[in-house]
């Protein structure tokens, strides 16, 4: 038994490593507005279009009402569907699926780089929206 727990202990620590090693989003992205969960819903009242980086999967399973799925991990996300959303002079949120998920954070820099000006960088994303209590789809 001693010799399992030799064998077993040591690949124990090595898989909480890796997950302890995850790497969360950034704070802040440089040209993007880093907004809140209240910040999104205000914005979210006003008007402003949303576009929801994640999955399929995760989209299938609930997101914010009205918001455009754009996956980032494929050819969907690209200037012109994000130009179909919002113009480079108009505000706009994006998000995903929180904290530990670097997709909005990668499509706002994108963004940025296409010359969107107002971009809001909704890093708390479904998740936070969701434990708000705010209406989901």
């Amino acid at each position: 038994m001693t010799k399992y727990l030799y064998i077993v202990f040591p690949m124990i620590a090595a898989l909480l490593a890796v997950g302890v090693a995850q790497a969360d989003s950034p704070t802040e992205v440089e040209g993007a507005t880093t907004v809140d969960v209240a910040t999104s819903k205000a914005l979210f009242d006003r008007g402003v279009p949303f576009v929801d980086v994640r999955g399929d999967r995760y989209y299938g399973a609930g997101h914010i009402p009205g918001a455009v799925h754009l996956r980032l991990a494929t050819a969907a996300f690209n200037e012109s569907a994000l130009a179909e959303v919002a113009s480079k002079d108009q505000e706009v949120v994006i998000y995903c699926q929180g904290p530990r998920c670097t997709a909005s954070s990668e499509a706002c820099e994108m963004a940025i780089s296409w010359g969107w000006k107002k971009v809001y960088y909704f890093r708390d994303g479904y998740p936070g929206w969701k434990a708000a209590g705010y209406a989901s789809e």
